[in-house]
């Protein structure tokens, strides 16, 4: 299967598209580390292009992962008809995970990659490959530390492709979620030292499915203490606004957020910034 481009690209990212092809058709084996987002996803693409079988993409499951998310990417994998397996990972009983430091990624992909290494190495040696862009090289994600340690590879990274980038290539072949929202693992939605449970991942991914499933396609449920902040695209802020301030619309939301098991619910004035917890880094380091 061969993906032919829709529309013309700009010729760094022609040359981008080609040097990723040339990469992945010189591999004999290939395991991917697939989440179903926009990046590992245009991975996963080109690699079922280049290597049919002899492409893997697995997705690692546990309770971090949003129902919806798992579901889209498994989707999306037999859409793109790349073989795809899923496997629980174990994060939560790692303490240096389930305290939610600032490390907390790199708990994380170690986990991932511990489990990936054996898949790989009874796959006749495959190389192991992440969705890994080369904006995130510069972004605070200790998990690519882990990635490094196991030998993963990063071809996005290694060509010079930011995340624009990929969404126009996506775009491109004709991937139909190349406008995908980024949507990173519930354990985001907590501050750094709060700790993180089974129980409070799946109340956030409850309470997120609930706002999905009310119109509101872009949305993150920051867990602060049993307080929840709903955090929405700035565009949508006066329409939440005027919806809320509505008694009855109002009144539903906060009996839904109550019986998931939350004391309090509000909504971030400034809109959804990703990466916001980060600003705690920058606030220990003054």
């Amino acid at each position: 299967m061969l993906f032919s481009p829709l529309e013309l690209l700009p010729p760094p990212l022609e040359l981008a598209l080609a040097s990723l092809r040339q990469q992945l058709a010189c591999l004999d084996r290939l395991v991917l580390a697939y989440s179903g987002g926009v990046d590992s996803s245009l991975v996963a693409a080109l690699a079922v292009e280049q290597r049919g079988e002899a492409a893997l993409a697995i997705t690692g499951v546990s309770p971090a992962l949003a129902p919806h998310l798992r579901a889209e990417a498994a989707e999306q994998a037999r859409w793109l008809r790349i073989t795809h397996r899923e496997i629980p990972t174990a994060e939560l009983a790692d303490p240096s995970y389930a305290s939610n430091p600032d490390q907390r990624c790199y708990a994380c992909k170690r986990e991932l990659h511990r489990l990936l290494a054996p898949i790989a190495a009874a796959a006749a040696g495959a190389t192991v490959l992440d969705g890994v862009n080369a904006e995130d090289l510069d972004d605070h994600r200790p998990g690519i530390r882990a990635s490094k340690e196991f030998g993963v590879r990063s071809p996005l990274a290694e060509v010079g492709l930011d995340k624009a980038g990929v969404r126009q290539i996506s775009r491109s072949l004709g991937l139909p979620w190349w406008d995908k929202p980024a949507q990173p693992c519930l354990a985001s939605r907590f501050p750094y030292g709060e700790p993180i449970t089974a129980e409070r991942l799946e109340r956030v991914a409850a309470a997120e499915a609930w706002l999905l499933a009310r119109g509101w396609p872009q949305v993150r449920v920051r867990s602060q203490g049993q307080t929840a902040r709903i955090e929405l695209p700035p565009a949508q802020l006066d329409r939440a606004l005027g919806l809320w301030a509505k008694p009855e619309t109002r009144e539903a939301l906060v009996a839904a957020f109550l019986e998931m098991g939350f004391s309090a619910v509000g909504l971030d004035l400034e809109g959804l910034v990703s990466g916001k917890l980060n600003r705690e880094l920058g606030s220990a380091n003054r």
